[in-house]
């Protein structure tokens, strides 16, 4: 970056930069730092009659100081919280050479820098806990000013509270807002949690390819590439579903995967391109035993995560323990838009959209109709969690078919606060009625429809070996870690979401210029 480009205050830390190694400091030391403790452990063991924490190695970015003559005050924050050292010149500096304190502490060092200090831990005589510094080591020299919130009469100046900015500058936010990792921390537990429960049922974490020759296992737009060595198109998986159900197929009872899927579609507060998603296979088990399973997994969630079952989302509390209501996809159509699709063809469907203003498209089939209606009227009231069963066979081209109605499909998708949490089957495993359903998908391909399926005669040729009756189930690792930290943007639970390129923006601004 030219000098002209920078600040004031970055060319002032850069010329900071080129006097301390004139001085002989490294800026950016290459050799180990012994840490041995950090903030938080101070603070909740520093105990003066056991005369511990007398030889404490701790490091961190300075966040403020208070200069006093041949003493000061200043914060050190570490991965754990902030403490208060104290620095006192003839404490690093003994000798007679007093450069570390009176020219690099005073005047080289900056708000931001990385220092490592040396000392021990002590009450100061207004009572704050402190690390007194026996010695000072510059570990990191920070070239940029870090927007430090300042507040002055109540006001708050300075706070680094643009979404825009923080989603896009996630390290800034980490070091200006730590509360924001505390969410991150919640997501691990949320997977850590997962792990164990799967674990415990036996089941094997496997991984399948992320770059496929054929987008298969759910409705979406791919992303598409090229490999130059095979001369063949390949996607970015859209799901690993069928992969999953392959290795059921090959004898294993129980295999999950938490898969990075890629889906070329919109972004939004509840969207990216890039979501992590969590899906299941158990063999020997239906739609019926996953819901219990999914019960009792997120009731353990949610124990773990918030110590209760009853989370605060949005206006809402939500119950994650006991028993789900399950209510049928049709049934909620009747109960919430006031109309009986079941049975219906595609252009009663249509002309029934048109009189609830549902907005459809001309490529849209039945299923995609019933999901327009449902999508409108239904969801918004799924507050509590709420399985939603028992979806028409068009909407559902990988699932088994309703055990004592064949229009139907042995489904459930998992709803809270409106939004869709989970999705399930009973797997199809007839593999004359898995090609007629690709074939299906074909057709509305054909039309127009850009997200139905293709055609994966390799998945339908391992299902002619074989496959036991299964349960899976998929889950949005991303939406789940949104409920249960309370966060409304999918962008405050990933750490570095997609977003529009920076020089992409600054020419719409010269434009609007």
């Amino acid at each position: 970056m030219a000098n002209a480009e920078l600040s004031e205050q970055e060319q002032i830390r850069r010329a900071s930069l080129a006097q301390l190694r004139e001085l002989g400091i490294e800026p950016y030391p290459a050799a180990e730092y012994p840490v041995n403790t950090n903030a938080v452990e101070i603070a909740t063991q520093f105990d003066p009659e056991k005369g511990n924490f007398q030889e404490v190695c701790i490091a961190g970015r300075i966040m403020s100081r208070r200069i006093m003559g041949a003493a000061s005050f200043g914060e050190l924050q570490d991965e754990s919280g902030r403490i208060q050292i104290y620095v006192k010149r003839d404490e690093i500096c003994p000798g007679e050479d007093k450069t570390m304190y009176n020219t690099v502490w005073k005047k080289l060092l900056d708000i931001g820098d990385i220092v490592g200090i040396k000392g021990f831990a002590f009450f100061t005589q207004t009572g704050q806990l402190s690390v007194h510094a026996k010695e000072l080591t510059l570990l990191s020299k920070s070239l940029r000013v870090l927007p430090i919130v300042k507040e002055l009469d109540g006001q708050v100046f300075d706070a680094f509270a643009d979404p825009e900015l923080r989603y896009r500058q996630r390290y800034v936010d980490l070091i200006v807002n730590p509360q924001v990792k505390e969410t991150f921390i919640k997501r691990a537990k949320i997977v850590a949690t997962m792990r164990e429960y799967f674990n415990a049922a036996g089941c094997l974490e496997v991984d399948t390819p992320i770059l496929q020759s054929i987008p298969g296992g759910a409705t979406a737009r791919p992303f598409i590439t090229h490999h130059n060595a095979l001369d063949i198109p390949l996607y970015l998986r859209i799901a690993n579903e069928l992969y999953l159900k392959r290795l059921i197929v090959g004898g294993y009872n129980g295999v999950y995967e938490f898969a990075k899927d890629f889906r070329n579609e919109g972004m939004d507060k509840t969207h990216n391109p890039e979501f992590t998603c969590m899906e299941i296979y158990v063999a020997w088990k239906d739609y019926n035993w996953m819901m219990n399973f999914v019960e009792k997994m997120l009731c353990k969630i949610s124990t773990a995560v918030n110590e209760t079952t009853v989370v605060k989302i949005g206006d809402h509390e939500v119950d994650f323990g006991g028993t789900y209501r399950r209510l049928p996809i049709l049934e909620a159509i009747k109960e919430y838009a006031g109309v009986d699709v079941k049975g219906m063809d595609e252009q009663q469907l249509r002309d029934t959209c048109k009189k609830l203003n549902v907005e459809i498209e001309p490529s849209m089939g039945k299923g995609k109709l019933i999901d327009a209606i449902f999508g409108e009227y239904c969801e918004k009231n799924l507050i509590q969690p709420t399985f939603v069963t028992d979806y028409p066979v068009e909407m559902s081209p990988l699932t088994k078919r309703h055990r004592t109605d064949p229009t139907l499909t042995e489904r459930f998708e998992l709803f809270v606060c409106g939004k869709e949490l989970a999705n399930a089957y009973s797997e199809l495993n007839d593999p004359i009625d898995q090609l007629e359903r690709f074939e299906e998908q074909a057709a509305l391909k054909s039309k127009g429809d850009d997200e139905a399926m293709f055609i994966d005669y390799d998945f339908v040729r391992a299902l002619e070996y074989g496959m036991p009756p299964t349960s899976g189930l998929g889950m949005g690792i991303d939406r789940l870690t949104m409920f249960m930290t309370g966060q409304t943007a999918i962008q405050d639970v990933l750490f570095f979401p997609q977003m529009k390129p920076e020089k992409a923006l600054k020419k719409e601004d010269k434009t609007e210029e």
